[in-house]
């Protein structure tokens, strides 16, 4: 058979990538992968016999002499079949959906948790401990270990928005007012997109996110480096940009831990430097790409919360370097 460029396209979307349900690297989303094909092959099999149905009724009434009566029983017959095997049909494929999403949630509750937020339009992700300064915040990008479940609790402190991440799990609303939980678990080490899945507003397809399943070791370094305060200016031009945030509105929105800067409405930003990206996918986290959403987050991202802030030229090439270095 052939197949033209167009649909060879198309098809590449549905195999590989770091944003696909056929690419499975976690328990939930390889059951989630069997009920794809599960799907697929039922209906494809549904389809062939409508179809022989269909041709067959064609043939018996093109071969049916003139005049002859039609055979009701045999039609009343074949109508009851199908309204039968309808029922068995979507009787089977809904208690096999049933027990295959009902895997997103394992249910037990000895588990490493974290606190995931959607908020418009980005994600908080709030890792907990038993002793609460060892609690810190990160955004947009969810660190976990390879092989270990992980149990997300998942809020929304304004509108409605969906935690999807198509190669590990599957997807699971965040609802103001409750609390829904979700197990991630990742086989192998590697870096997962994932998005919100449920229309949250303006920016609702800017409002993205990475997974980063790393080996235990790895983790625990991580999370050592994530738990300390921000790094002190690496050079006088992150020394003037620390005190340009503190003495400007960012430090009322923003919290960097160790210096003074505690606001709770945008994200923390005490090891922003470290983050791949910025804006919740929108940009790669680079120097130029910090001066630009600073400068103007309006025309990068119109109608998030981030307010223009009035900076000289001067002031934003040095807040930008505080930015950076907050590794």
């Amino acid at each position: 058979m052939k197949i033209t460029p167009a649909c060879t396209l198309f098809l590449s979307g549905c195999v590989a990538g770091t944003q696909s349900a056929l690419n499975a690297d976690g328990p939930a989303a390889s059951e989630l992968k069997s009920l794809i094909f599960l799907f697929v092959a039922v209906c494809g099999v549904v389809f062939v016999l409508v179809m022989s149905v269909m041709a067959w009724a064609l043939v018996r009434r093109k071969n049916q002499a003139p005049g002859e009566p039609q055979t009701e029983r045999s039609m009343g017959r074949v109508v009851t079949g199908a309204i039968v095997m309808t029922f068995l049909v979507v009787s089977f494929l809904t208690i096999t959906s049933f027990y295959a999403t009902n895997g997103v949630d394992r249910g037990r509750d000895n588990l490493p948790t974290i606190t995931v937020r959607g908020q418009q339009w980005w994600w908080q992700f709030t890792y907990l401990d038993a002793d609460p300064a060892r609690t810190f915040q990160t955004a947009n990008e969810l660190h976990i270990p390879v092989g270990t479940d992980v149990r997300l609790r998942l809020e929304a402190t304004d509108v409605i928005h969906s935690f999807w991440v198509p190669n590990l799990t599957g997807k699971q609303d965040l609802v103001p007012g409750r609390d829904n939980r979700l197990t991630l678990h990742a086989s192998k080490a590697g870096i997962y997109r994932g998005q919100c899945a449920e229309f949250c507003g303006l920016q609702h397809s800017h409002m993205a996110l990475l997974v980063i399943a790393e080996e235990p070791a790895d983790y625990a370094r991580w999370l050592e480096s994530q738990r300390k305060t921000a790094a002190a200016p690496a050079d006088s031009d992150a020394a003037a940009g620390k005190l340009v945030f503190m003495s400007k509105p960012c430090a009322a929105c923003h919290t960097i831990r160790g210096t003074g800067a505690s606001g709770t409405s945008g994200p923390d930003l005490t090891h922003v430097g470290s983050r791949s990206m910025i804006a919740a996918g929108l940009l790669e986290n680079t120097r130029g790409s910090v001066a630009a959403w600073i400068a103007d987050p309006q025309t990068l991202k119109p109608g998030n919360n981030m307010p223009l802030v009035p900076l000289t030229g001067e002031e934003l090439r040095q807040l930008s370097a505080y930015m950076s270095g907050l590794r």
